[in-house]
């Protein structure tokens, strides 16, 4: 058999294609699309058309300059220590010209049409509330003790309103009890009697005071 020290092939001639273009084999062809570039001296690949990908995206960072780019269901993180931090005004609803709610980060606040907030139905004493607790109904008939979480679990500008819901407690009442070491009005409890009284409470993170 024959032996080859080197080889020298120039296939200049042969070369079909836009400069830099990615090559690909086209009816048997060798040629470079001018749609899709790639720039060795700048480590850059630039595409101009559509791309679908089968599988997932790693990437540093993304720069987007199109106002609608995402369509379909999409999730964004998958755990509870996932950070979502948007820079800028927010619309959620069904468009940017009606949302149901929206952030204005000129103006420090955030707006919405509807508000809806959890209920819980308490009916006996020896509960306690929760940072997912906001409206507490409270039925059942005769004395209710009520406990409310701690303020500094809740946390500062934290926010409960309590209602008396029974149709008839008569001379009974409802009490709530602060956590220990905790006040609701300086207090260490709270007191509610007469008709289905209500009172709303808010945390400075260190206490709950009755607004």
């Amino acid at each position: 058999m024959a032996q080859f020290g080197w080889a020298y092939v120039n296939c200049e001639d042969g070369v079909v294609g836009a400069e830099q273009g990615v090559r690909y084999v086209s009816s048997s062809a060798v040629t470079a699309s001018s749609t899709f570039i790639y720039d060795v001296d700048n480590a850059k690949v630039t595409l101009d058309g559509d791309m679908e990908i089968n599988g997932a995206i790693t990437a540093s960072f993304f720069i987007i300059d199109q106002t609608e780019v995402l369509s379909g269901s999409t999730i964004f993180g998958n755990t509870t220590d996932d950070t979502h931090q948007i820079t800028g005004s927010l619309f959620v609803g069904p468009s940017a010209s009606a949302p149901v709610f929206r952030v204005d980060p000129y103006a420090s606040q955030s707006i919405t049409t509807g508000f809806r907030v959890s209920y819980q139905e308490i009916t006996a004493s020896g509960f306690t509330s929760s940072n997912d607790s906001y409206i507490i109904g409270i039925g059942g008939t005769g004395d209710i003790e009520y406990r409310i979480h701690s303020a500094s679990v809740a946390g500062v500008g934290a926010m409960l309103i309590v209602k008396d819901e029974a149709a008839a407690r008569g001379a009974f009442k409802i009490t709530l009890s602060a956590s220990s070491g905790e006040t609701i009005d300086n207090s260490s409890y709270y007191e509610l009697s007469g008709t289905n009284p209500a009172i709303s409470l808010y945390s400075d993170g260190s206490s709950w005071f009755v607004f």
